[in-house]
C-alpha cells in the first residue's frame, strides 16, 4: 500500500520511520518532508496547506492512506476532500479539527461535555477584553483563538503583560486573523502532561503518557517554543490512571463528535495541567504532538500502519496496540536564537555515529539534503533514546547529543529531570 505523509518536522520523520517498518507499506511519499524523511521514502514538493495538490497527488499515485502530521491541513478540510475522492485519511474532519483550530470552539465543547478546564471568557472587542482584565485581575492566560504556531498562549502575571498581550494579538494582529477573538482564562497551577489516544470515531486506544518541555530555557524559563524535548511514560500520569483519565477527557469528546454526526478519526491529544484540585484540560490537539511523537514511536511495539488503517475503517477494537516497557526520551537540538531569529545552512555531522549508540535514533526536523545534511529550521534534530528507566534513557540521549555536531546548536540539558521525582516516589 502506498502512503502519503504530510509535513516536514521531526514528528513526520518518526512517523515515516515507523510506517516503513510495516510489511504492508509500499512506497512512502512525504510532502514536503526533510532530510531525514528522504531516507525513509520519497519527498515531494507539495506544501501542507495545498489541499488540492495533496488530493491530486494521492489520486495520481495510487495512495491507499494519507497521514497528515500537522494540524493546518486538517483545519483546512483535507480529510473531507480526501473522503470525497474516496481516499482514506488518518485524521479528523474539518469540523472535528476545530477542537485545535478554534480555542473558543474547544472550550464550548468542554463545557457541554463536562470536561474539566479553566474558567474563561471570550472577546471579539479589545476594549471589552481590557475591561475584563481590570475587573478580574491577574494571574491569567490570554490565548489567540486560532492557530498561532504554538505562540498564541501568553501567561500574564501582571496587568501590564495582559494589556500588552491584548494589544499585540487584537490590535496589531501579531497572529493575523487568529487573533480576531481571544480567550482569557484563569491560570491553572501545576505540572503539565500529554495524554493521547487513537480513535476510529467510536473506539479509542490510549497511548502512554508523555511530558513535553515547551520553554526554551532550562528550568522552564524563557519563551515558549514548539517543544525542546519530551519523554514517555510520565510518572505524573501513571498507567493505572489511563482508563480513568480517558473517561474524563477523551471519551466525552469522541462521543460528542459522533453524536454530532462527525466521528473523530485519528489522534486526539489532551494537554493536561495536573493541579491540586485534579486535572484540567489546557488544550486539545487533533494530531500527534511534536516532539512527543518521537518517544511514543520509539515505544510502539505494534504495526502503526495497521493501527491507522483500523481507525479509518472503524475497526480499532480489532487491533492489539502494544507498547514497550522501556522509557524513551527525546532531546531537541535547536539553532541558537530559536524561537526568534536563528541561522540556517549549518552542516550537521555525527548522526550516523550517534545512531550506533544503544537504543538511539536521531529524528530530523529542520534539515535538508545539500551535499550532506544541513540545517533549515529552528528545531533541527530530535535525538531520541530508549532505556530501562528515565535515568538511562536520559543518559543515552545526551551521550548521543554530544556526538552530533553543528555550528550554533543549542539544547536544554534538563529534559526529563522533572520526571525523576515521580519515578523515585
Amino acid at each position: 500500500m502506498n502512503i502519503l505523509l504530510i509535513g516536514s518536522g521531526g514528528r513526520e520523520h518518526a512517523l515515516a520511520w515507523k510506517l516503513g517498518q510495516s510489511p504492508k507499506a509500499g512506497k512512502i511519499y512525504i510532502a514536503p518532508g526533510n532530510g531525514g524523511t528522504a531516507q525513509c521514502g520519497i519527498n515531494v514538493d507539495i506544501q501542507d496547506d495545498d489541499v488540492r495538490g495533496i488530493v491530486d497527488f494521492a489520486k495520481s499515485n495510487d495512495i491507499g492512506l494519507v497521514v497528515p502530521g500537522p494540524e493546518l491541513p486538517l483545519t483546512l478540510g483535507l480529510a473531507d476532500a480526501l473522503k470525497d475522492a474516496g481516499i482514506p485519511c488518518f485524521g479528523p474532519s474539518e469540523y472535528c479539527a476545530k477542537l485545535e483550530g478554534s480555542k473558543s470552539f474547544a472550550k464550548q465543547v468542554m463545557l457541554e461535555t463536562g470536561v474539566p478546564t479553566a474558567h474563561f471568557a471570550m472577546f471579539r472587542d479589545a476594549d471589552r477584553a481590557l475591561e475584563f482584565i481590570e475587573e478580574k485581575g491577574v494571574p491569567l492566560v490570554v490565548k489567540a483563538d486560532g492557530l498561532a504556531a504554538g505562540k498564541g498562549v501568553i501567561i500574564c502575571e501582571s496587568k501590564e503583560r495582559a494589556r500588552h498581550a491584548i494589544e499585540q494579538i487584537m490590535v496589531h494582529k501579531q497572529f493575523g486573523t487568529s487573533g480576531d477573538k481571544v480567550i482569557i482564562e484563569e491560570m491553572l497551577v501545576g505540572e503539565e502532561v500529554s495524554f493521547l489516544a487513537f480513535s476510529d470515531g467510536r473506539n479509542i486506544k490510549c497511548m502512554p503518557s508523555s511530558q513535553d518541555h515547551k520553554a526554551v530555557g532550562e528550568g522552564d524559563t524563557g519563551a515558549n517554543t514548539g517543544g525542546m524535548g519530551a519523554y514517555s511514560p510520565a510518572g505524573l500520569l501513571p498507567v493505572d490512571q489511563y482508563e480513568i483519565m480517558a473517561e474524563e477527557v477523551i471519551t466525552p469528546i469522541i462521543r460528542y463528535m459522533e453524536a454530532k454526526g462527525h466521528p473523530f478519526v485519528g489522534v486526539l491529544y489532551a494537554g493536561l495541567m495536573m493541579t491540586e484540585n485534579g486535572p484540567g484540560v489546557l488544550e486539545y490537539n487533533v494530531r500527534f504532538g511534536d516532539p512527543e511523537c518521537q518517544p511514543l514511536m520509539m515505544r510502539l511495539d505494534s504495526d502503526l500502519l495497521e493501527i491507522m488503517l483500523a481507525c479509518t475503517q472503524g475497526k480499532l477494537n480489532e487491533v492489539d496496540v502494544k507498547w514497550r516497557d522501556d522509557t524513551a526520551l527525546c532531546v531537541v537540538m535547536a539553532a541558537k536564537g530559536y524561537p526568534e531569529a536563528y541561522p540556517k545552512g549549518m552542516r550537521i555531522t555525527g548522526i550516523e555515529r550517534a545512531e550506533n549508540s544503544v537504543g538511539v535514533k536521531v529524528f530530523q526536523a529542520g534539515t535538508k539534503e545539500e551535499g550532506g545534511i544541513v540545517s533549515s529550521g529552528g528545531r533541527v534534530l530530535g535525538v531520541t533514546a530508549l532505556g530501562d528507566d528515565l535515568a538511562q534513557s536520559q543518559e543515552r540521549a545526551y551521550q548521543a547529543v554530544d556526538i552530533v555536531n553543528f555550528e550554533n546548536s543549542y539544547v536544554r540539558r534538563d529534559i526529563g529531570d522533572k520526571g525523576k521525582k515521580w519515578e523515585n516516589s
